[in-house]
């Protein structure tokens, strides 16, 4: 017959065991990402030259660049050059104000789903039945295209840049 002291070894054990199984579950979760076009999912994966915004963003849907912008205008003119440099004012504007596409710093989105950052991604990275390309270099297939990163500062820097009234539930987003 076993004695006290090894029944409660075996359950501390066996608590240990299932807590270690049950970590990577949690640690696993994903953003999951969905085409502004169809709603059918967006297959953006983690690569080895993403960077730890990137990934933190791909794991939980919170864009880590939007409050440093808000906070930090110097900071929010990294995503202003990629903004630039991405050609994204062509349509948008020089400041994301509209030109030949809609203005996508006030409250009037053309899509609901904008009103968080993982909604804008999705249109960005994917693309959009109104006119948008898709941008992200997986999706597109096209490695001189966009990466994670870069997309995610640019919605930062467009959040920095907001003109709309009322709430900006970006900068309260939880992870998902």
């Amino acid at each position: 017959m076993l004695n006290h002291g090894v029944i409660k070894a075996t359950l501390a054990a066996s608590v240990l065991a299932l807590v270690g199984l049950a970590m990577p579950l949690q640690a696993s979760a994903a953003c999951n990402l969905v085409s502004t076009k169809d709603n059918s999912p967006l297959n953006i994966k983690v690569t080895d030259d993403d960077t730890p915004e990137a990934k933190q963003f791909l794991e939980t849907c919170v864009n880590p660049y939007t409050k440093i912008y808000a906070a930090d205008p110097e900071k929010a003119k990294q995503g202003k050059k990629k903004f630039g440099l991405y050609s994204c004012t062509t349509c948008h504007g020089p400041n994301g104000d509209g030109q030949v596409a809609v203005s996508i710093t006030d409250d009037r989105w053309q899509y609901s789903k904008h009103i968080t950052d993982k909604g804008m991604f999705e249109t960005i990275a994917g693309g959009s039945n109104g006119g948008m390309a898709t941008w992200h270099k997986q999706v597109a297939g096209n490695p001189d295209l966009v990466s994670t990163d870069e997309i995610l500062k640019i919605i930062g820097f467009l959040r920095s840049q907001y003109k709309g009234g009322g709430n900006k539930p970006w900068l309260d987003e939880k992870p998902q």
